[in-house]
């Protein structure tokens, strides 16, 4: 049927199921003779082990999705793949979607393969509006393809940094559409940014006829991102949406899965990859898919929405404890910020030494992030980089609830985070005394 089984299968089944689709590659025939220059041949016994002898990629030199006659086994594992994983994409809430495929490049250049492919359908655009978002690789992504970035910089609601719908819509008519390549927005990201308000922009490319391309890095997990996506497609135009293998999948960073609802489009996006690729990311995310059944993948979304909760109201519990605030951000249902006023006002080196005291501390993923830095990317210059704005209101740290997440993560991480940030205040305490006494003896001596 080429749906995700409803209850995983036992590793023993997987196996038995991935060697009959290897024996079905012409590499594997007990009397093949091969005289070309790709035929799967393997020098060490544990690389082929790893790979469990499906050794020839996927796709042909002119079309990744296309079927490889002398690898049977590993053609069919392509098309399962992108079978199985579309079934999860409609049942994460994508409903209407109508082809992906796993592409084995992760999100960024993905992202610029979806670029390339639409220069040849507007090959006078030059531009493509991004709605600003302090992440690098989506940044590049547009740069590495040729095209020129027109950042819209967000608005500020409450504590929230949103779409600026108005800029978005004033940019198109200054450029004129016919310059603009696509419209580039996201879901997944950093508080106290929030996804794009997809469906307004949706609109403004259906009205306009300019093609709208969603970075939903992680979103799959999050059935807000999902339904952004699904009604961002029913009110107005979007052409295709990329999510990442490894942060919704559990599987080794590599893969992306392109996405859309035009079967046209996404074909063409296919047929774009040059030459054959590696199927490592396709079978890690088929392994993961039959291990977990959809069952257990909806189990997954299921805890990580309540560890979402709960890392909220401990975070929050925190935050009151050391004279700080959750900020305010309903619209992001993935990652949280908490202030960090104190040490931002007291000390100019306190916060970014945050940063350092919980990763020596081995929390991973949590990011600070200090007013007023500047950074420069392929010769643009951002203001208060990070924080996806040039001069956000405080300095911030911040956790997210990710798939995969345990109560045990969240409880560490807030005691270890506790105990840093009581450190950092006894340093700052430590530091005026230290002035203080500096003043005193300066005083005695000019007396």
């Amino acid at each position: 049927k080429g749906k995700c089984p409803e209850d995983g299968w036992d590793e023993s089944t997987i196996e038995l199921f991935l060697h009959e689709l290897a024996i079905m590659d012409s590499n594997n025939f007990l009397g093949n003779c091969g005289v070309g220059e790709r035929e799967g041949r393997v020098a060490s016994g544990l690389v082929a082990r790893r790979h469990y002898r499906l050794i020839h990629g996927i796709g042909r030199s002119g079309d990744i999705s296309a079927v490889q006659p002398k690898a049977a086994g590993s053609s069919l594992l392509n098309k399962l793949t992108n079978s199985v994983v579309l079934d999860i994409i409609k049942q994460a809430g994508v409903r209407t979607v109508t082809n992906c495929f796993v592409v084995p490049m992760a999100t960024g250049m993905s992202l610029t393969l979806c670029f390339l492919t639409l220069r040849h359908k507007r090959p006078k655009a030059k531009y493509i509006i991004w709605p600003r978002i302090d992440q690098k690789s989506c940044f590049k992504s547009m740069i590495t393809a040729g095209f020129e970035p027109v950042v819209i910089e967000n608005v500020l609601e409450g504590d929230e940094l949103r779409t600026d719908i108005k800029a978005v819509e004033a940019k198109v008519k200054t450029l004129g559409a016919e310059n603009i390549l696509c419209v580039h927005s996201t879901t997944s990201c950093f508080a106290p940014r929030v996804p794009d308000r997809l469906e307004e922009l949706a609109i403004i490319c259906a009205n306009y006829d300019i093609p709208h391309i969603v970075n939903n890095a992680y979103g799959v997990q999050s059935s807000k991102c999902m339904h952004l996506i699904q009604q961002g497609a029913r009110v107005g135009r979007i052409d295709a949406f990329v999510q990442s293998l490894d942060k919704n999948f559990m599987v080794p960073v590599g893969g992306a899965i392109i996405a859309g609802f035009n079967e046209s489009f996404i074909q063409e996006i296919s047929k774009m990859y040059p030459g054959r690729a590696s199927a490592s990311p396709s079978l890690d995310v088929l392994i993961t898919l039959l291990s977990l059944g959809a069952s257990g993948y909806k189990q997954l979304l299921k805890e990580r929405k309540e560890m979402f909760s709960y890392l909220s109201s401990e975070l929050k519990k925190l935050a009151d404890i050391h004279n700080e605030r959750l900020l305010d951000t309903p619209h992001n249902p993935i990652s949280l910020a908490m202030s960090l006023k104190n040490l931002d006002e007291n000390n100019d080196g306190a916060v970014t030494q945050l940063g350092s005291m919980l990763f020596t501390r081995q929390v991973s993923g949590a990011r600070v992030v200090p007013r007023g830095s500047v950074q420069m990317v392929n010769n643009y210059t951002f203001k208060g980089f990070m924080s996806h704005a040039n001069d956000y209101s405080c300095a911030y740290l911040n956790a997210a609830s990710a798939i995969g997440i345990k109560k045990q993560d969240v409880d560490i991480f807030l005691k270890r985070l506790d105990k840093c940030l009581k450190a950092s205040r006894k340093d700052q305490e430590k530091s005026v005394d230290e002035m203080c006494t500096s003043n005193i003896v300066t005083e005695q001596l000019e007396d």
